[in-house]
């Protein structure tokens, strides 16, 4: 499958602003610095249409990116790029305004398609497990991805990602998806997931 375009198209703070609706969606979704903008980024072979930052907290919007693909499945659709939970160097009064605009974008967002969640590979934290519950209880059964697979030793690999499964609740045959922004480790299977979901 090959990405024939990736732009970036709209930073939304209100529901209001969201887009019409007239292609389907798929959200990326995890906690701050856990790689959201690198794995994007990656998926649509670009460098930097995703803003990437070390500093932890820097997406405060719903940002939206039109995605065209050689897949008849997924010729055209959002790719969203959602507000990180957890620790963010903002101000309480910021974070508490994301709350109710990320809860009206998973539960009222008809176009939306799926949802990818991001784990860091080593570090599985409560606000994980909360949100992996949260969505689930809304309609969603995300596709996680553990970033950052890169970090992992060859002799650690099989062992984390084990761990991982477990911490997150995973039942047996429930995927997770190791990936690595840098060497593109996970690629192939990330799209051929969510090309299955497009599917359905």
């Amino acid at each position: 499958m090959k990405i024939l375009t990736a732009e970036f198209i709209r930073s939304c703070v209100a529901p209001e602003q969201f887009p019409p609706g007239d292609f389907r969606e798929i959200a990326v979704v995890g906690r701050s610095n856990v790689g959201k903008s690198s794995l994007i980024n990656s998926l649509l072979n670009r460098r930097d249409l995703a803003k990437v930052s070390r500093t932890p907290g820097k997406t405060r919007a719903v940002n939206l990116f039109r995605v065209a693909t050689s897949d008849p499945d997924l010729a055209q659709f959002y790719l969203v790029d959602l507000p990180g939970y957890g620790f963010a160097k903002v101000s309480r009064s910021i974070r508490a305004e994301w709350a109710p605009l990320l809860e009206a974008y998973l539960t009222d967002r008809l176009p939306l398609l799926g949802v990818v969640l991001l784990v860091e590979s080593r570090v599985v934290t409560d606000q994980d497990r909360q949100t992996l519950a949260w969505l689930r209880s809304v309609g969603h059964n995300p596709l996680v991805v553990a970033t950052k697979a890169d970090k992992l030793k060859p002799s650690e690999r099989v062992r984390t990602l084990r761990q991982t499964h477990l911490d997150l609740g995973l039942i047996e045959g429930e995927m997770l998806i190791p990936y690595s922004a840098v060497t593109g480790d996970g690629r192939d299977r990330v799209w051929g997931a969510l090309r299955d979901l497009a599917k359905i």
